[in-house]
Order: structure tokens, then sequence, then C-alpha cells
């Protein structure tokens, strides 16, 4: 109870506190706007003064200490709100030295007027007008313009960056070398950057037309003090020259200041885009890097004082400073190489005394990418590649199809391949290759080609069809003829879709198992607990293999593991358990194969034949399988691949259909000839679906 009225007031306060910054931020927004309408007591508008003198130096030692720019997003606004708070001062200043002329009592006006410039009289005038202009012309030529001309070139640089970066995290996402929130922050951090250098741009301008506007208004009152002064007040000419320029000179040092110094913080914050620390840590780590320089300053400066007329009391002590810093940067030089010195005489002696001590060896990628130097265009984002998009799609396609969610597919260049070749290798063995031919197009021939076409003759990687690589003008002829144009990502996309669905029992392993079994204890935990009581996870891992193999989705995973729970406890066999598994998911698999009627059209095979299957099943610690004789297993070979092709003749997807204790037996004993065979049992066969058979296989003899 006491931890919940904790937390109810932790929460209370949280609000209360974000809701009056909200609200103080906009009683102060509004106060400004009507600063500019309303007149302001002269208390008030030295307060206020010194308030805008305060946050001029607060933001310039903010971008000081910030360490990257990024982290002050709120810079661009603020530079908006300065500007406006200080003209509504400026005018609010102007509007009281022109109604109250000598009578004018604002301290903060009157001391810059005459303090700051540290002269009075018709001298100390000609001093702070002096000093004035100065300061508008260093800010105007000097600090505003370069940095609003570094803003341009940061924003335009940083958006030019931005997909070459973003392709980089991409990479990285890809190859596993970062997670998915991890690559989600880094994007975010980049488009964080843009918006600011990109808002910089344009909030530069305010700083300029600050300067633009106090020139402007210094003028107005310069001209309408002599004018009120002199017609209104009748104050004669030296009275009114001596009042009203020496109130305009300290109201202009007085707003000038604070838009020095937040002029100061927007150069150094644009000029900052590659900083990886605070200012002063850079400033301090990059001037003590190389102590030879400051012996070389020490060198000039003490001749320098030898020579006549300069001032030596000063050269030698700067000089005797320097030889100091110097001196202890080249001792702290000389530790820190004794150090690496020790750390490698410490390793060497290590790797003497314990030569059979190996570093830990770097886990094989599940499944990865290689690429031929001249493919690299192909993962570049800057050249308009989508290949990277496109695996991290195919990804997931195979976590919706299959159930199997894929590891982060590494992609890596290989020097070893040709240049246009590629290689897909899982757990560091190759399953696949193919050659890509950049800026061509393959025409892939699907049987039904009603024209030739010229052009270098291939074969389609991932199905092994006849195709041919053309050049784009003749690619609407080939479509026209019949043939299936791709282009270099597809054909890679393609690949790795087919090397994903043949080779997904591979690249299921124990880890992915557990991490699916983790996800779905959260929904399912007693289902993933039983199952997890009665088999290990190697086990659950061949049942959930032996589905892939034959391209059964395991996406329905609970109702996989129920059904293993429930037939562990008769054997634990995982080629029965598969069977089983396979009838629980009777209706998926019947509507894979199909038609849009419910109907499935299978060749069965003849009793006898079927029996010598069964009787020929021979157990081996891989599972059973069909050892045949020789002779019979030729022929039986040779009987299925004529039933199936006059089945594809006829435009149907060849199904054998068969008995439950035959069914693995014949998938086994035909995976090598015909791997892709479909093999169903009679018990995987649901009430709504329709039947037919289109065949028998038999042996003569």
């Amino acid at each position: 109870m006491g931890k919940n009225m904790s937390d109810t007031r932790r929460v209370l306060k949280e609000t209360f506190t974000t809701n009056l910054s909200d609200y103080t931020v906009a009683i102060a927004a509004v106060a400004v706007v009507m600063m500019i309408i309303i007149p302001v007591p002269t208390v008030l508008l030295d307060i206020l003064m010194s308030l805008n003198l305060s946050l001029g130096l607060l933001i310039l030692l903010l971008v000081l200490s910030t360490r990257r720019a990024v982290d002050f997003s709120v810079f661009p606004t603020m530079l908006l709100v300065t500007t406006i708070f200080g003209l509504a001062l400026n005018i609010s200043s102007t509007r009281l030295i022109l109604t109250k002329g000598v009578k004018f009592d604002g301290r903060i006006i009157r001391a810059f007027s005459t303090f700051v410039v540290g002269a009075g009289g018709s001298e100390g005038l000609v001093v702070g007008f002096i000093i004035f202009i100065v300061i508008i012309a260093v800010q105007a030529i000097v600090i505003t313009k370069g940095a609003t001309r570094i803003a341009e070139v940061a924003a335009r640089f940083t958006l030019d960056g931005m997909p070459v970066k973003q392709m980089a995290i991409e990479s990285e996402y890809n190859s596993g070398a970062i997670g998915e929130e991890e690559a989600r922050r880094r994007k975010e951090d980049v488009q964080r950057e843009v918006d600011f250098y990109g808002q910089m741009d344009g909030a530069s301008k305010f700083v300029s037309g600050n300067v633009t506007v106090g020139i402007f208004i210094s003028v107005i009152n310069l001209i309408g003090g002599f004018i009120v002064g002199m017609v209104i007040h009748s104050e004669s000419f030296s009275s009114a020259l001596t009042t009203y320029t020496s109130l305009t000179i300290g109201d202009g040092l007085v707003s000038q200041l604070p838009s020095l110094l937040i002029s100061v913080a927007t150069g150094i914050i644009v000029t900052r885009a590659n900083s990886q620390g605070t200012f002063g840590s850079e400033v301090s780590a990059q001037f003590t890097q190389n102590a030879r320089i400051y012996w070389i300053g020490s060198g000039v400066l003490v001749a320098l004082a030898i020579l006549p007329g300069f001032p030596w009391y000063v050269l030698l002590p700067i000089a005797f400073a320097m030889a100091y810093l110097a001196w202890n940067l080249s001792k702290k030089a000389v530790l820190e190489s004794d150090k690496v010195k020790i750390h490698a005489a410490e390793g060497s002696a290590r790797k003497t005394e314990s030569p059979q001590e190996l570093s830990p060896v770097v886990p094989l990628d599940p499944i990865s990418l290689e690429l031929g130097y001249g493919l690299i265009p192909l993962v570049d984002k800057d050249k308009g590649a989508e290949l990277l998009e496109r695996v991290t799609r195919i990804r997931k396609e195979s976590a919706i199809d299959m159930g199997l969610v894929v590891p982060r597919i590494r992609i890596i260049d290989n020097m070893r391949l040709e240049p246009s070749e590629y290689c897909f290798k899982i757990r560091g063995v190759e399953i696949g290759r193919g050659i890509i031919r950049l800026g061509y197009y393959l025409a892939i021939n699907p049987g039904n080609v009603t024209e030739e076409i010229q052009g270098e003759r291939t074969k389609d990687p991932a199905f092994g069809l006849p195709a041919v690589w053309i050049s784009e003008d003749i690619r609407d002829k080939a479509e026209r003829a019949g043939y299936t144009v791709v282009d270099a990502p597809s054909i890679i996309a393609t690949h790795l879709t087919e090397i994903i669905k043949r080779y997904a029992a591979d690249i299921l392993g124990r880890q992915e198992i557990q991490g699916m079994l983790d996800a779905l204890k959260k929904d399912y935990p007693a289902v993933v607990e039983d199952a997890q009581k009665h088999l290990s996870l190697g086990e659950i891992q061949k049942v959930l293999q032996g589905l892939l193999r034959e391209q059964v989705s395991i996406r329905n995973l609970v109702a996989i593991l129920e059904t293993i729970a429930d037939y562990s406890g008769i054997t634990k066999d995982a080629g029965f358990l598969v069977e089983k598994a396979r009838q629980s998911l009777s209706r998926q698999i019947c509507l894979q194969y199909a038609d849009q009627d419910k109907a499935i059209r299978v060749l069965t095979i003849e009793p006898a034949l079927e029996q010598k299957i069964i009787d020929a099943r021979v157990d081996t610690h891989a599972g059973s399988m069909s050892a045949l004789e020789p002779a019979v297993q030729r022929q039986w070979i040779k009987a299925l691949t004529l039933a199936v092709s006059a089945v594809q003749k006829q435009g149907h997807f060849p199904v054998i259909l068969c008995s439950e204790a035959a069914r693995a037996l014949v998938k086994s004993s035909t995976e090598r000839e015909i791997p892709d065979l479909v093999v169903l049992s009679v018990p995987e066969i649901v009430a709504d679906v329709q039947v037919e058979a289109i065949g028998e296989i038999r042996i003569e003899g």
C-alpha cells in the first residue's frame, strides 16, 4: 500500500512539474509579445534586461559543455525566442528613452552608457559610439555572416550524407552487429541530426536579422531623441545630443551584448558537427597531443625577448610556461610508451608460457551472403539499390509463411569470388552460387516461350531454368515472347527465398527454437512447460526440422507442441512424432496443395508396391528409410518419374497419397532423385477436401 502511494505521489509530482514548465513557457511567450505593445516600468525593464543577459550567457555555456550539437536540439527555437525577447526589450527601452528623456532612470542602460564606456563627457560619447559600431561590425560581418554560411553548408552536407549513414546502419543490422532497437535508435539520431541542421540553416537568419534591426533601432533612437528633446521638450542641441546619444549607446550595448553571446554560441554549435565530447575536453585533448610544438613556441618567444624593444618581462614568463608544459607532455608521453612496452612484454610472456592458449573462436554466421567486389553497388543505397530492404522483407515473409524466424543475414564482400559472383553460406558452408551481369536483365524461359531471343545463355540460379542475359532495350520484346524478366536484385532475392525454403531445417538451430519458445511462453506458458517437461530442446528441434524439410510451416507452434507432448509418452522417436504433428496440421497441409475448389489431385501407389516399400524399412540413427533392392529401386524411381512427368504435362502439381506407415518411407526413397516431391498420408486428408486419383504408380513384374 505504501509503495503504491509513493508511486502515485511520484507520478503526480512529475505531472505537476511538466505542466508547470509548459504553463511557464506559454505565459513567458505571451508576455514577450505583449511587451512590444504595452509600456514596461523602468524597474521591470532592468530586471528583464538582466535576465536577457543571463540567458545569453547560459546559452553560450550550454553550447560549450554540450557533447554533440543535436543534444541541444532546442537551440534553433531558443534563437527565435531570444531574438523576439531582445527586440521586445529594445522597443520597450526606446519607448521609455523617448518619453522620459533626461529623466530616464534605467540603471542598466545608464551603467552601460557611462561605466562600460570608461570615460565621461564628449570623449565618452565618442568612445562609446566607436565601441558600439565596432561591436555591430564584428557581429554582422564576422560572426553572424560566418555562422550563417557554416549552417547552410552543414545542412546541405548532413542531408547529402543521410543515405550513406542509413545504409551503414542497415548493413550493420543485417549483418547482426547491432539489434533492431539499436538500429532504430541510430536512424532516429541521423534523422534528428538532419532536422537540427536544417532548422539551424533557417534559425541563423534570425541572428543576422537581429543585428540589422538593432542598427535600425539605434538610428531611430538617435534621430527620434533629437526630435523629441529639441522640439517637444525644448532642450538645447548640446543637451539633447548628450542625453540621447549616451542613452542610445547604452541601450545599443545592452541589447547587442546578449545578441553577441548568442551569435558566438550559434557559430560554435554549427562548427562542431563531428565533435565527440565537450568543447573544453576536445581543446584539452587536441592541444596536448604533441610536446614538440611547445618547445618550438618557447624557443621563438625567447628569441623575440632578446631582440631590442620587445617586452622581455612579458615574453619570457610565457616562454617558460610553454617550456614547462612541453616538459610535462614529454614526460607523460615517455610514461605511456613504457606502459605500452610493459603490456606488450607481458602479453608476449603469456603467449610464451601458454602456447596452447587460443583466443575464443568466433561462431559462424547461421546464413550469409558473400558478394564479389563488382556487386557492391547492389547494397549501396546511394546508388538506388534495394537489396538490403528486400533481404529484410524476405526474412519477415519467411516468418509469416514458414514460421521460421531467419537469423540476420550477414552481407560481406569476398575478394576470392569473381567480381560478378555471389554465394550463400550456411554456417560457413556454401549452399548456393550465382553470377550477376550488372546493367543486364535475366530473361527466364518458364517453358512457354513463343520466340527465342539473342543473348548470353545461362541458367536461373534459383530453379535451374534456361535463361538469357539481355539488355534493357529488348526487355519488352522478351516479355512479349513469354520470358520472365528480372533485374539483378530480384535474382539474388529469389535465390535467397528458395535457399531459405530448401535449407530451412539447417537454418533452424536450438538457439532459434529457444527464442521461439520464450516468445510463445508469454501467451501459452502451460503448452511450453508441458512440452519441455516431456521433450528436450534437441528432440523438439528434430520434429520441427522434419516438418520444415517437407515445406510444412511451423508457425502453428502451439498445435505442434501439444501433439508431440501427447504422444511423447508412447515414444520419443522423431519420425513418429513428425507424422503425428503433420496430422495435427492436416488442414494447413491440405490447403497448401488444394486448388480453388478444395480438391487435391493425387497419384496413388499400387498396394503390392507400397507393401514392398514398407517391408524394406530399415531404422537408422537418422530415422527410418526404405532399403529396396537396387533393381526394384531403379524400377520404382523410373515409374515414379514417368507418372510425375505425365501429371505435370496435364498442368497439375504432383502429389503422392499413401498410407501412414508408408509415407515417410516413400519420401525418403525418392529424396535424392525427386527432392521436391510431395507425399501425403491418408490421415492427413481432412473431410472437406476432395481427393481425385489421376493415376497409379506400379512397376512391371
